[in-house]
């Protein structure tokens, strides 16, 4: 049989990007503007909570740890400002991860990508690693000279050194997680003095090295290809979205321009590059909206210098909707439009989250009981023909107090319970559990043979001295009738 003809790769779209595209190294331009000081201050404030927020104190009482956010796995529990939350209250995670997924469908519906272009990791990181370039070596022609040079004593000299101050950049960021996870001053003190524990330095090294790696030399190739964000960003967006757009009625047809020339019958674009020269992506918002485009605004700074410089009016690239983009090229005026059906779903799941979390924070108990009853043996039959069945009995002491506590069975009055190394025979024995702890006790319940079921029957302990009483069932084994 004759082979088929191969079917012919479609052409890309203008503005659509393969899976994958061997792009150079992207160096963007600095620019000044009200984006790039937004970007500025974004940085510093989520650099100073990353590095500063472990050292902030919230007084607990005696004998509770002192740090206002804690994740203290050796004592399994989590520490944020007056919540202390156990094990067994994972569910409280799981809510702050739906809140925060939420907010982020919230932000992207309202404004873009504005988390990718001003407060993710990745990009204060990368915006800060290039800090240090522009630094060393210059503004972006001189970088993009400098990468193109042969290797020499002062290229070796330069590189040693930008790569040094990354090395200390990305251990400060390994440094700052870790100190979430322990006493900030006692584990940074453990952590200069060569006292901390190996798996310190391991997961500093570890996170260290993920940042020297990921702002350092992948960049943009994470927000493009890494981050699965940019691949169904535009599901979160719609025509009312602010994004970063580009006014082709206005720009168009452009072209190059001298200064103090008319620009009666032509585009505002002068076609300069300064948005694409600028762009941390490397992309050209003139082709329309891209996945590789995060939003941090800056061809808008660019091309805003670029209009100035011209006398042009402002806000060829600007933050806007595809709807206003539409509307003013048809020569109507545009609108904004924050609340919609899209973002009061999103505020309303946030809104119920949210609401379920606080009651169930300020309705949670502050003790917890587990019942286990001993399977060897099932039961013992006393002298006096008396059945009686032993029980770990674990008591979760949830306030920071040392506290009493009384069990009882309820339904059988004539039981009795002892407690090892504790009351015998009694009706309801004591339980000390101390501040923040469990109380582990081993408990021997006997019950008269004549109020004993045959082989098993229900009983309930009852636990008082918490802000309400605690049921726990369980079995009574005896022998068979």
């Amino acid at each position: 049989m004759d082979a088929k003809p191969a079917v012919p790769a479609l052409p890309l779209h203008k503005g659509e990007v393969p899976l994958y595209m061997e792009t150079g190294k992207a160096q963007p331009r600095a620019v000044s503007g009200t984006f790039r000081s937004l970007k500025w201050w974004a940085m510093v404030l989520t650099l100073a909570w990353w590095h500063l927020g472990p050292f902030l104190r919230w007084d607990r009482g005696p004998g509770a740890p002192d740090q206002a956010i804690l994740i203290d796995m050796p004592g399994r529990r989590a520490y944020m400002l007056f919540i202390e939350i156990w094990p067994q209250e994972i569910y409280y995670l799981t809510g702050i991860l739906l809140l925060s997924a939420i907010l982020l469908f919230l932000m992207s519906a309202v404004a873009g990508r504005v988390w990718c272009g001003f407060i993710c990791w990745q990009t204060v990181y990368t915006d800060l690693f290039v800090a240090v370039e522009r630094l060393v070596i210059g503004d972006r022609s001189q970088r993009i000279a400098f990468e193109r040079q042969p290797m020499s004593g002062t290229k070796l000299a330069k590189k040693a050194v930008i790569n040094l101050i990354w090395v200390v950049l990305s251990a400060a960021c390994g440094i700052g997680f870790t100190l979430w996870f322990g006493d900030a001053f006692e584990m940074l003190k453990d952590i200069f003095t060569g006292n901390a524990n190996p798996p310190v330095y391991a997961f500093i090294a570890i996170l260290g090295g993920f940042c020297f790696l990921l702002a350092g030399y992948a960049r943009e190739r994470v927000c493009v290809y890494l981050c699965p964000y940019s691949r169904f960003q535009s599901a979160m967006f719609d025509e009312h979205s602010l994004i970063v757009t580009y006014e082709a009625w206005r720009g168009e047809p452009g072209g190059p321009a001298r200064k103090g020339q008319s620009f009666e019958g032509r585009g505002h674009c002068v076609d300069c590059r300064s948005c694409v020269q600028a762009c941390p992506t490397g992309i050209d918002i003139r082709q329309g909206n891209q996945l590789a485009c995060i939003g941090c605004a800056l061809c808008i700074d660019a091309c805003n210098q670029v209009m100035d410089r011209y006398g042009l009016p402002r806000g060829l690239i600007s933050y806007d909707s595809t709807h206003n983009i539409e509307s003013r090229s048809c020569g109507k005026s545009g609108a904004l439009r924050i609340i919609r059906p899209r973002t009061l779903i999103y505020g309303g799941i946030m809104a119920v989250v949210l609401a379920v979390m606080l009651f169930r924070l300020t309705t949670r108990p502050d003790v917890d009981v587990n019942v286990l009853h001993e399977r060897s043996p099932l039961f013992v039959q006393m002298s006096d023909g008396a059945i009686r069945n032993g029980y770990a009995y674990k008591v979760l002491n949830m306030k920071a107090e040392d506290r009493t506590f009384t069990v009882r069975l309820d339904g059988v009055p004539e039981a009795t319970i002892s407690v090892v190394g504790g009351a015998s025979n009694t009706a309801a024995a004591e339980l000390r559990v101390p501040r923040d702890s469990v109380g582990d006790f081993r408990l021997y319940v006997t019950i008269p043979a004549d109020k004993a079921a045959s082989k098993s029957m229900p009983v309930t302990f009852v636990l008082n001295g918490s802000s309400r009483e605690v049921r726990t069932n369980t079995i009574f084994a005896g022998p068979e009738k």
